[in-house]
């Protein structure tokens, strides 16, 4: 039977993986029966020389060469969460198959911009802060609605392919801005391929699912957010350093018909001294887009799936490349 063992910090692999979970992981494996916390890996090396599958989520450690030494049969990590980037390269390189729960972890970010796009087309968030102020429902503002009104997409991969999907029922039409994403792909996924200055220009929302990395560091600038249709909305559930903070803070002082909702800030959390909190047209939340909760037990699902996957000789639906390493978050 293939011998397993959790790696990650306890209280986390706890939260993801109940009782009923680990019951049917110990079906599938060997399971080793005590989670290995990440500072104690070196002291348990010398009992994992068997190991051939870890089973793991957010707390992952990068593992050195020397520990990948120690466990010369390890041949898969599976990955209950999303970005791989902190650990990935050094398995990959030595051909140890590594699947992560990115499009698991994807459902609840697309769920939660599909609420706040409807919302913003409607001017949900500047209509409840006028309404607030004046106490006057005639002079509140009102967006345009959902129905044949431009939505623009800044990235399409997992959770940007789920907002579109999720979009489909509601008649709106789909921009994307995307360097990764082929004329034929924007076709077959029935959106608009456009730059990111006609992204900011024409959405009427604008919703960020830029991957981070080297690339993509403080890409929006003030002169996008310039660029936003009067009333505009601007989400972001990507990530703080796609966005110049600053100069976002600039113009929105300027447009107070702006709403930004951001999911998404950096440094987290929010400093105090940041000027997004000054701002009433910016409202922030504490990175609950993501899977919380219930939904983490999702990602844990789907990588027990995976692992019957796996065993069976299954093609995998969510292994990681090193190729994909260059483009995803």
């Amino acid at each position: 039977m293939t011998s397993a063992a959790f790696l990650a910090p306890p209280e986390t692999i706890r939260r993801l993986f109940d009782a009923p979970r680990v019951e049917r992981l110990a079906q599938l494996v060997a399971l080793r029966p005590e989670i290995i916390a990440p500072t104690q890996l070196d002291s348990a090396l010398p009992e994992l020389g068997e190991l051939e599958v870890i089973v793991s989520t957010w707390g992952m450690p990068r593992l050195t060469d020397a520990q990948l030494d120690a466990l010369p049969r390890l041949a898969a990590v599976f990955y209950a969460a999303g970005s791989v980037q902190g650990f990935a390269r050094p398995l990959l390189e030595r051909g140890i198959t590594v699947v992560s729960a990115w499009q698991a972890n994807a459902v609840p970010v697309a769920e939660f911009t599909l609420a706040q796009v409807l919302l913003g087309t409607k001017g949900y968030f500047r209509n409840s802060l006028e309404l607030h102020a004046t106490r006057s429902a005639a002079s509140a503002f009102r967006g345009p609605g959902s129905y044949g009104e431009e939505v623009a997409l800044l990235g399409a991969g997992a959770i940007g392919r789920r907002v579109i999907a999720l979009l489909k029922p509601f008649s709106v039409k789909v921009l994307v801005f995307d360097p990764f994403l082929s004329k034929e792909e924007a076709v077959a996924l029935g959106v608009e391929k456009v730059g990111l200055d006609e992204a900011f220009a024409r959405g009427f929302v604008v919703s960020n699912h830029l991957a981070n990395n080297a690339q993509t560091v403080g890409m929006l600038t003030g002169a996008h957010f310039a660029q936003l249709r009067p009333g505009a909305v601007f989400i972001n559930t990507g990530r703080g350093l796609t966005v110049k903070e600053d100069e976002l803070a600039e113009v929105f002082r300027a447009r107070p018909d702006l709403t930004a909702l951001l999911d998404v800030v950096y440094p987290e959390p929010c400093p105090p001294t940041s000027p997004l909190w000054e701002l009433p047209n910016v409202r922030l939340s504490s990175h609950i887009a993501g899977s919380i909760h219930d939904e983490t037990r999702r990602m844990a699902d789907w990588c027990l799936d995976e692992l019957e996957r796996w065993q069976a000789g299954v093609p995998l639906r969510f292994a990681v490349s090193l190729e994909m390493l260059e483009t995803m978050a």
